[in-house]
């Protein structure tokens, strides 16, 4: 059996990065979101 979760920095970033986030409407929206829950990391 082989793991499932092969984590790489350039996909994780890539897939949920700042520039992922901020380049679509809904991404805009979860980054709002996280802005007004001031929380210390946005993204990844």
């Amino acid at each position: 059996m082989s793991f499932t979760y092969k984590p790489k920095k350039r996909k994780r970033a890539k897939t949920h990065g700042f520039r992922a986030r901020a380049s679509t409407a809904g991404g805009r929206k979860t980054l709002l979101r996280r802005r007004r829950k001031n929380r210390s990391k946005l993204t990844v």
